[in-house]
């Protein structure tokens, strides 16, 4: 019994990451949706996220993540950033609650419905903020 519950918790913990995919699983809407956003995309991977398209790639030399919904419905867009530019009560909550530790990534999440989130990596979790700087 203990094994049927152990396997069950992991096919559920192993679906609920991203996974990779070929280009050509991806729905021509949503490549074609990518493509009129991100015009200057290049080396561009795909994930399914949930029910979701995450395209990674690069643009200005950068690592860039956009999220599709199945019919190209545009959702989010991670762009890393650096520690400087998140907002200055996000930078207190990390100085006051992660001392001497090392900031691995510092990324803007900008939605669809206009909302900004920071996402900031530290010992190897990620904290979220709002655009004010307050923890999510």
């Amino acid at each position: 019994m203990k094994m049927y519950f152990l396997l069950g918790c992991l096919l559920v913990s192993a679906s609920s990451f991203a996974q990779k995919i070929s280009e050509a699983q991806v729905p021509t809407v949503v490549k074609t949706a990518l493509a009129q956003k991100f015009p200057n995309a290049t080396s561009v991977k795909w994930e399914m996220e949930k029910h979701n398209y995450e395209a990674g790639f690069r643009e200005n030399n950068q690592h860039v993540s956009a999220v599709f919904d199945v019919k190209g419905n545009w959702m989010e867009t991670e762009t890393p950033i650096p520690a400087s530019e998140l907002p200055k009560a996000a930078s207190a909550y990390i100085a006051n609650h992660y001392k001497d530790a090392k900031i691995k990534e510092t990324a803007r999440i900008q939605h669809a419905s206009g909302a900004t989130n920071y996402e900031v990596e530290i010992k190897g979790k990620d904290i979220i903020f709002d655009n004010n700087g307050k923890v999510q």
